[in-house]
């Protein structure tokens, strides 16, 4: 185990911290009442509509390192894990570096994914519904491989199929499963599309 984490340290830094941050949240959240426990959640950066409108803006950061149950926390890290090194490791001799830009998207894409949820739940008057989790930021991180679709020259790397394939598993959940944050995932897929579309116009245009 030590050998993985020195690896993934050394290979992907900024993945590597961003799931110990995730990890560490959850284990206080843990023994501080039950990481399922609403207001737990809540104490810890989960975000609602009624916190936001009463200044409480830095909810739309905390809450992407919060997390309800072990299976929410789980298989967000599996996400996170397998798109954070491999963008790291493709963008590493880039214009920001690998660990940079993967963290600049990471909280660009976590921001679009909450300002999106907190405008859709606004509208629809859901001002105490608890949002949290690091989806959206995620979502954000598979943007990016959208993005390199349309970058030619990269694009022949990329599985077209596979790419949407993931698409799909990132926007569908939410459209069947109320307990699922679509509008995180839709609005973190964006960023994460813009965000990478934007570091390449300024590249091919040194």
């Amino acid at each position: 185990m030590d050998t993985i984490a020195q690896t993934a340290a050394t290979i992907a830094p900024a993945t590597f911290v961003l799931i110990a941050i995730n990890v560490i949240v959850f284990i206080i959240e843990t023994v501080s009442g039950g990481s399922t426990n609403i207001d737990v959640a809540r104490r810890f950066g989960a975000m609602t509509v009624w916190d936001l409108e009463h200044g409480q803006w830095w909810r739309m950061i905390t809450s992407m390192f919060v997390h309800f149950g072990i299976t929410h926390l789980a298989c967000n890290m599996l996400s996170l894990f397998n798109l954070g090194v491999l963008v790291e490791r493709i963008f590493g001799s880039g214009l920001l570096g690998g660990s940079l830009f993967m963290l600049v998207v990471y909280f660009v894409s976590g921001l679009c994914g909450n300002l999106l949820t907190w405008r859709v739940q606004k509208s629809r008057g859901e001002y105490y519904v608890v949002s949290a989790g690091a989806s959206g930021a995620i979502c954000g991180l598979l943007g990016v491989y959208v993005a390199m679709l349309f970058v030619p020259g990269l694009n022949q790397f990329l599985d077209f199929k596979a790419v949407l394939l993931n698409v799909a598993l990132c926007i569908a959940p939410g459209l069947t499963n109320k307990e699922i944050n679509m509008w995180a995932h839709l609005g973190g897929l964006i960023g994460g599309v813009v965000v990478t579309l934007a570091y390449f116009a300024v590249l091919f245009a040194r």
